[in-house]
């Protein structure tokens, strides 16, 4: 519950007041974190004493995991294009 409202409360400020300065300083803190994430879950996975016999499960699972939300972005773009903009240009 406290990472939603986290989120929520960057959203709204991100709604009223985002200046244009911070815009880059935002965005390389972003990747900075997403970095770190990835960091940290490598750490997390090469901690696990039977990682690598379970590598084949976590494989397949990361697949999935990457494939579908990857079908169904491309879709919405694709639908949401169609239904919201022609020619090129916002409808």
């Amino acid at each position: 519950m406290l990472v939603e409202v986290i989120m929520f409360a960057g959203v709204i400020l991100g709604y009223f007041w985002q200046p244009k300065k911070l815009s880059k300083i935002i965005g390389k803190l972003q990747l900075i974190c997403t970095a770190l994430l990835i960091f940290s879950m490598g750490v997390s996975l090469g901690s696990r004493d039977d990682f690598f016999s379970d590598l084949s499960q976590l494989g397949l699972e990361s697949l999935i995991f990457a494939v579908i939300p990857g079908i169904f972005s491309v879709i919405a773009v694709f639908v949401l294009t169609k239904k919201f903009m022609k020619n090129g240009k916002e409808a």
